[in-house]
Formats: C-alpha cells, sequence, structure tokens
C-alpha cells in the first residue's frame, strides 16, 4: 500500500465532504434562494453535482492507486496518476485565476490549495 497516495486519497475524500457540506450551506442554499430562472438553477445544479461527481471519482482513483482497498494490491498507473493530477491542477488554475482577477485575493477562495497539495503529495509517493 502506498501511504502517500492513501493519504492524498483521504484528503480528496474530506474534500468531497466539505465541497457537499460547506459548499452546500454557503453556496448553493443562497444561489437557490436568489430567485434565479429555473433553467439558471437547472444549470447550476448539473454543475454543482458535477463537480461532487468528479471529486468522488478524484478520491476513488486515488484510493486505486495506493491499494487501499483489501483486495487490492498498489497499482502502477501513471495515465491515471497524472488525469488524477490534471483535473486538480486544472480546479488549482481556476481557484487562482478568479480569486486573482474577480476577488483580488487568494483567499477568500482557498480550494486551490488542497487541489495543489493532493496532487503534490500524490506525485511525491508515486515516484
Amino acid at each position: 500500500m502506498n501511504t502517500a497516495i492513501l493519504l492524498a486519497a483521504g484528503l480528496m475524500s474530506v474534500t468531497v465532504l466539505v465541497h457537499v457540506i460547506m459548499g452546500g450551506a454557503q453556496i448553493m442554499h443562497p444561489l437557490r434562494a436568489a430567485g434565479l430562472p429555473r433553467l439558471i438553477g437547472a444549470v447550476m445544479d448539473v454543475v454543482w453535482h458535477g463537480v461532487t461527481v468528479v471529486l468522488i471519482c478524484l478520491a476513488g482513483a486515488l484510493f486505486w492507486l495506493a491499494g487501499a482497498l483489501f483486495w487490492l494490491a498498489w497499482h502502477d498507473n501513471p495515465a491515471l496518476l497524472w488525469m488524477t493530477c490534471a483535473i486538480q491542477f486544472g480546479f488549482a488554475g481556476l481557484f487562482l485565476w478568479y480569486g486573482t482577477t474577480q476577488l483580488h485575493s487568494l483567499w477568500p477562495m482557498p480550494q486551490w490549495v488542497i487541489f495543489l497539495g493532493v496532487p503534490a503529495l500524490s506525485l511525491w509517493g508515486a515516484a
């Protein structure tokens, strides 16, 4: 079992919970209460839940790569590792860009920290 990648999988699992619990309360509930047109609300829900699916898949892929499931050995799959990293680097870039350009600070949306930290930990574990 790869301990560093297992830790990355655990951190991504916590990220899923934070996204669902805190993000729902801080972002989705106010947006739903804003009285947006139904189509915009439906698209917003699809995007929100789509991100949730992606985060769950990232956590699952990392658990797979770590060999954390008792019937699995550690899996050396560079393509899967780099795909998980690319998605997370993409999320980090979006949070950095929009934090910098629209909010003029990186700290109102610090999610970029986890989306840089988890792939860094994953790559270190795979090295």
